[in-house]
């Protein structure tokens, strides 16, 4: 692991506080679980982006072939 500091206001250092003696958990490994739950929620944000621009991109190209009909031929066989 590495070791960051970071600054937090008296309101969140006391709520951490108490958290930590509630749960029985260290204040550090609080804040790594919350970190990894941020970094989950965002990374499935960007990929949900990525792909709805991505979505589409295809659709005015003249250049592909007719995949249905490739798909077609493919189902009858």
């Amino acid at each position: 692991m590495i070791r960051t500091q970071i600054y937090l206001t008296d309101h969140q250092r006391a709520e951490l506080a108490a958290l930590s003696k509630a749960l029985g958990k260290k204040q550090s490994e609080l804040i790594r679980e919350a970190v990894d739950r941020l970094i989950e929620q965002m990374g499935s944000s960007r990929r949900e982006a990525v792909l709805r621009e991505a979505a589409g991109m295809w659709k005015d190209r003249t250049d592909l072939p007719d995949f249905r009909a490739l798909r077609a031929e493919w189902d009858r066989k």
